[in-house]
């Protein structure tokens, strides 16, 4: 095998894919990265047996084609260390290849391709969807910190995707919050779902390019992303998602209506002096007024805040964890935030103000706790 290539292209490459080689693993043969040269065009494929990446570069020229695997932290050192110009790869007869650039060459190994395990996708049986990506990138940012890390209920340390007739939900919980994205721009020909894990899903996320549409396809086991030039094939979560409609508050009839920022703010200015371990602090509303409190007795810490605002409905005070509302806040983009309550111990439902709510498409439900 003998090609040229410019050195930033295969840097750009190979980095992206990098995410997909194991930084420990039983196979050593996994942290390679595969190459298949054929046609001009350069594949690239890493994995660590779950996840695999896999992209297609052009080459500038071909003297012989070939494949190889190749030692990917090796390969990526020395490429982060040249400066963009055409290189050229090229196999020796004695399990070796050289890096040759304008003044210099650099000898590396490299194993039979033969070695490398074969990558499975889906089956006959699989479904495709299409997605923007600007919406699927959206769609996994807005959840992905929901998701939780549950050995027992292994379903819910992902991103459950609902995809029905006339719009697509993503869900994350940690049962504690649940966070639900709905977009009208993922229709399908038929009702269906899968769980990708939150490893795969932040992955995918960092390396989409918003330019383009990403089909999906993916079966009982396996699903898999392609846009450009570019494949991710992953395992998925095998098993049953909750029934997270049920358990979204419908008729709660106390409402706050506040400028998201200033919540956002007030709350984080309160929790400085929250307990540190429990991060609790206690909303007290009435007509108009919020109050937020937080206190920890072990260290004589207190702080609290008022705010006017928009609330309609009985008098109440309830406890969250800090954090928790945090992030919801911060990972919505309305300006006006609309808080639903029921009473201090069912959930609260938040969600963009009516005049937003075409635009943000995210909404969130929080459990509270219980303060003194």
């Amino acid at each position: 095998m003998e090609f040229t290539i410019s050195s930033a292209e295969l840097l750009k490459g190979v980095m992206d894919l990098s995410k997909a080689i194991p930084s420990k693993t039983a196979l050593p043969i996994l942290e390679n990265f595969l190459f298949v040269l054929n046609d001009g065009r350069l594949q690239v494929t890493a994995s660590d047996g779950e996840l695999t990446l896999r992209t297609v570069l052009s080459t500038e020229s071909v003297a012989n084609d070939g494949s190889i695997a190749v030692p990917a932290r090796q390969l990526i050192d020395l490429l982060k260390a040249l400066p963009d110009q055409p290189i050229v790869l090229k196999t020796t007869g004695d399990s070796t290849f050289e890096c040759n650039w304008s003044n210099g060459n650099s000898t590396l190994p490299y194993w039979p391709s033969e070695d490398y395990p074969k990558i499975k996708g889906t089956g006959e049986d699989a479904v495709t969807v299409t997605v923007p990506a600007a919406t699927l990138e959206e769609g996994i940012s807005s959840t992905i910190y929901a998701t939780a890390d549950d050995e027992m209920r292994p379903a819910m340390n992902g991103i459950f995707f609902d995809i029905e007739l006339n719009s697509t939900t993503l869900v994350a919980s940690d049962s504690h919050k649940l966070i639900c994205y709905t977009t009208k721009n993922v229709q399908a020909v038929q009702n269906a779902s899968f769980i990708l894990h939150k490893k795969p899903a932040a992955i995918l996320k960092s390396i989409l390019s918003k330019e383009e549409n990403v089909k999906i396809s993916f079966d009982a086991g396996t699903v898999v992303f392609k846009f450009g030039e570019t494949t991710m094939v992953c395992r998925l979560i095998v098993g049953k998602y909750p029934k997270y409609r049920d358990v979204i508050p419908q008729n709660n009839s106390n409402i706050l209506k506040i400028d998201r920022v200033q919540l956002l703010n007030t709350v984080r200015r309160v929790a400085v002096c929250a307990n540190k371990a429990s991060n609790h602090i206690k909303f007290d509303l009435k007509q108009g007024q919020l109050e937020i409190t937080a206190q920890d007795l072990g260290f004589a810490l207190a702080a609290y805040e008022k705010i006017l605002c928009d609330y309609n409905g009985a008098e109440l005070s309830i406890g969250f964890k800090s954090s928790f509302l945090v992030e919801i806040l911060s990972n919505m983009n309305c300006e006006t935030v609309v808080m639903k309550f029921a009473d201090a111990r069912r959930a609260v439902l938040i969600l963009p103000s009516e005049e937003e709510a075409e635009n943000e498409k995210v909404c969130g439900i929080l459990m509270p706790i219980m303060v003194s």
